[in-house]
C-alpha cells in the first residue's frame, strides 16, 4: 500500500508532456513485450520439438543398423554403428543397449564440447517382432539456445525501435496538447501577480475554447481589480484621515486627563494633608466622625487616581518585572491582612487557604493583581464571600479567585479586561461601596502581560465569578524568618523628632498642610516655592536639611530634580546624608520615565500622612547608611 502510495506521488510531481508521453510508452511497451513473448515461446517450442524429431530419427537409423549386430552379439560392428550415428548434426552421444539394459555400445562426440542435451530412446525390433534392445540418442540443445539468444536480442531492437517510435509520437502529441496549456498557466500566474494577461488562441477546440473564456475572465478581473484598487485607495485615505483625528484626540485626552490628573491631585493631596491635622488632638466625638467621613472621601479619590496612575505607569514601560522565588502563602497571608477587616465590615468571608507552594514572580506585581482581583470581588459580592487558593498544573502554578458574587454576563465577559468599561448594575446586584472607573481589571490584563502570563476568566450570572491566574513554580527554598508583624500588634511608628525637613512645593496650600502634619511628628520644617526660595534658605542655615521633600513640576517650567541638583551643587547645601523624596502628580509617560530614572524615591499624590512618615523614615535610614553614619 506505503509502495503505491509513493509510485502514486511520484507520478503526480510529473509535467502534464511527461504524464501524456509515459501514458503512450507505458500500454506500448506492453503490449510489445507480451507480444513477443508469445512469438519467441512458439518458435522456442518448434525449435525443441524439431530437435525431437531429428532425435528420433537418428535413433530409428542406429536401430535398425543395430538390430543384426546386436543379435549376434558383435560389439566391434554395433560400437561403429553408435560411432556413425555421432556423425549426425548435434549429436553429442548415442548409446545401444541390450536387452537386460547392458550398454553394448557407446559413442560420444569429442569435436565439440557438450552441452545440454535432449534425450530420444527407441527401441531395437527384430524382424520376428521381438524387442532384443534399445538405442539412445542425445541431442544438443545448443542451437535452441543460440535462437533464444538470438530471439532477446531481436526482441531488444524491435522494442527498442517500437519505444522511440511511440516516444516521439507522444512527445509530439503531448506538446501538441500541453503547450497552449504550459502557456495559459504562464499567463494565470502574470494574472496572479496583478498583471495584464491574454492568451494566443491556438490549439484543439477544447483548448481553443478554454483559452477564449481565459481570456474574457482575465479581461472582467483587470476591471475588477481596477476597480477595487480604486476603492481601496479611497478606503487608506479616509482610513489614514480617521487614525489621524483619532491620534489627535486620543493625544488630546491623553494632555487633558494628564493636566486634570495633575490639576486634581494637588488640592486632593493638600486636603489628605490637612484631614490628617484635623484629627490630631480633636476629642470630639462628633467632630471625630465628620473628619472620618472627608477620610473616607479622600481615601476613594485616592483609589481612583492610583488605578489611573498604574495605567499610567505601565503605559510609560517604567514598570519592569523583578523576578524572585518566594512563597506564595506569604502572599495569601498579606492579602488576608488587608481585606479581611474590609470584608467582614460588609458581613462576608475572605478565606486564603494555606498553601507551601513556590512561585518565581515580581512580588510588588502578583501582589497588585491579586489585590485588585479581590477587591473587585468584594465590592461585586453581597453574600457569601471570596475564596483565595492555588494548585500545581504542570510545570506552573494556578491562582484561583472565587467569589459568590453577582457574576457577569457572557456578552461582558470578554470586554471587561478593556480599560474604562463597566458592567451596568442595578437593584440587588449594584456593587458595594464607591464605584470605580473600569481600570482595575485592565491593570490585572497590562500587568499580566508583563509577566508573560494569562488570566482566565468564567462566570455564571448571580452564581459568582472566578478568575484563574497562572505563574511559574519554583523550588521551595528555606523557611525564611517571619519579620511580618503579628495579627494585633501594634506597629511602632517611625520618629521624626526634630528631624529637620525642608519642604519644596508650588502651591501655597500643600506647603501649609505639609508643614501642619510634619510640625506636629516633631519634625523642624522649612518651606519653599521656587528654585531661588529654596537656595535663599540654604544661604542662611547652620546645617543642611536632614530630609528634602520636593514637588515635580515647580514655576515657570523648573522641576524637583534640577532643584535638587543646585541644592547639591550649593556650597552649604545637601550631601550624602541628606535624604531626598519626590512627590509628584504626573501621570505623562515621558515625565514618569524621566523619574524613574533619576534615582530618587518618589512618592505620587494624594499621598496619606502614614505613608509619607514611612517613606521619610525609610529614605532617611538609607542616606544615612551610604553615608557611613
Amino acid at each position: 500500500m506505503n509502495w503505491n502510495f509513493r509510485v502514486l506521488r511520484g507520478l503526480a510531481r510529473l509535467t502534464f508532456a511527461q504524464q501524456l508521453i509515459l501514458l503512450a510508452l507505458v500500454p506500448a511497451t506492453a503490449a510489445t513485450l507480451a507480444a513477443i513473448a508469445v512469438l519467441t515461446r512458439q518458435h522456442l517450442d518448434n525449435l525443441t520439438e524439431l530437435m525431437r524429431a531429428n532425435a528420433q530419427t537418428v535413433a530409428m537409423q542406429v536401430a535398425t543398423a543395430a538390430q543384426a549386430p546386436l543379435v549376434r552379439m558383435d560389439r566391434r560392428i554395433l560400437q561403429r554403428t553408435a560411432q556413425s550415428g555421432t556423425y549426425q548434426p548435434h549429436v553429442q552421444q548415442v548409446q545401444i543397449w541390450s536387452e537386460d539394459g547392458e550398454i553394448v555400445a557407446n559413442s560420444e562426440t569429442v569435436d565439440r564440447a557438450r552441452g545440454q542435451g535432449l534425450q530420444v530412446v527407441v527401441p531395437i525390433v527384430s524382424d520376428e517382432g521381438r524387442h532384443s534392445g534399445k538405442v539412445m540418442v542425445e541431442m544438443s540443445l545448443d542451437a535452441v539456445q543460440e535462437a533464444r539468444r538470438s530471439v532477446w536480442l531481436n526482441v531488444v531492437l524491435v522494442l527498442a525501435i517500437s519505444l522511440v517510435g511511440v516516444g516521439l509520437a507522444g512527445w509530439w502529441a503531448a506538446r501538441r496538447i500541453s503547450e497552449p496549456i504550459r502557456a495559459l498557466g504562464k499567463a494565470v500566474d502574470r494574472l496572479g501577480a496583478g498583471e495584464a494577461a491574454s492568451v494566443t488562441i491556438e490549439g484543439t477546440s477544447e483548448v481553443r475554447h478554454l483559452q477564449h473564456g481565459f481570456n474574457q475572465a482575465a479581461r472582467a478581473l483587470a476591471e475588477s481589480h481596477r476597480l477595487l484598487q480604486s476603492r481601496i485607495s479611497e478606503a487608506t485615505a479616509e482610513l489614514a484621515r480617521k487614525n489621524q483625528q483619532l491620534e489627535v484626540a486620543s493625544q488630546a485626552k491623553t494632555r487633558l486627563l494628564a493636566a486634570a490628573s495633575h490639576d486634581l491631585r494637588q488640592p486632593l493631596h493638600a486636603l489628605t494633608l490637612f484631614s490628617d491635622g484635623l484629627a490630631n488632638g480633636e476629642t470630639d466625638p462628633v467632630r471625630l466622625q465628620r473628619i472620618g467621613h472627608i477620610r473616607e472621601c479622600v481615601d476613594s479619590l485616592d483609589r481612583l487616581f492610583s488605578e489611573l496612575l498604574n495605567l499610567s505607569q505601565l503605559d510609560a514601560g517604567v514598570l519592569q518585572p523583578q523576578w524572585a522565588d518566594f512563597p506564595l502563602d506569604q502572599l495569601f497571608d498579606e492579602i488576608s491582612r488587608n481585606f479581611r477587616p474590609v470584608a467582614e465590615q460588609q458581613g462576608l468571608r475572605l478565606v486564603a487557604r494555606k498553601t507551601d507552594l513556590w512561585v518565581r514572580c515580581d512580588y510588588v506585581m502578583l501582589s497588585r493583581i491579586l489585590n485588585n482581583l479581590v477587591s473587585n470581588s468584594l465590592r461585586h459580592t453581597l453574600e457569601g464571600g471570596v475564596l483565595i487558593g492555588a494548585r500545581r498544573r504542570g510545570k506552573g502554578v494556578r491562582i484561583d479567585v472565587v467569589d459568590t458574587g453577582v457574576g457577569i454576563d457572557v456578552q461582558h465577559q470578554a470586554r471587561v479586561f478593556e480599560e474604562f468599561y463597566q458592567v451596568e448594575a442595578t437593584g440587588r446586584q449594584a456593587p458595594r461601596g464607591q464605584r470605580g472607573m473600569g481600570l482595575g481589571l485592565a491593570t490585572v490584563q497590562r500587568l499580566a502581560e508583563l509577566l508573560n502570563t494569562r488570566v482566565e476568566l468564567t462566570s455564571r450570572p448571580h452564581k459568582g465569578t472566578c478568575v484563574r491566574v497562572l505563574v511559574r513554580s519554583a523550588p521551595a527554598a528555606l523557611p525564611a524568618l517571619d519579620v511580618t508583624p503579628a495579627l494585633g500588634a501594634v506597629e511602632e511608628e517611625p520618629n521624626l523628632e526634630r528631624l529637620r525637613i525642608l519642604v519644596i512645593d508650588d502651591e501655597r496650600t500643600i506647603l501649609e498642610g505639609l508643614s501642619v502634619v510634619l510640625t506636629n511628628w516633631g519634625a523642624e520644617v522649612q518651606a519653599a516655592q521656587t528654585r531661588a526660595e529654596a537656595l535663599a534658605l540654604a544661604d542662611a542655615w547652620e546645617q543642611p536639611p536632614d530630609v528634602v521633600v520636593s514637588d515635580l513640576l515647580l514655576q515657570g517650567g523648573d522641576n524637583g530634580l534640577d532643584v535638587i541638583a543646585a541644592l547639591e551643587r550649593h556650597p552649604r547645601g545637601i550631601g550624602p546624608g541628606t535624604a531626598r523624596l519626590l512627590v509628584t502628580g504626573e501621570t505623562k509617560p515621558d515625565r514618569l520615565r524621566e523619574v524613574a530614572s533619576a534615582g530618587i524615591a518618589v512618592l505620587y499624590k494624594p499621598v496619606s500622612p502614614r505613608v509619607l512618615r514611612q517613606a521619610i523614615q525609610t529614605q532617611r535610614a538609607a542616606a544615612l547608611l551610604n553615608a557611613g553614619v
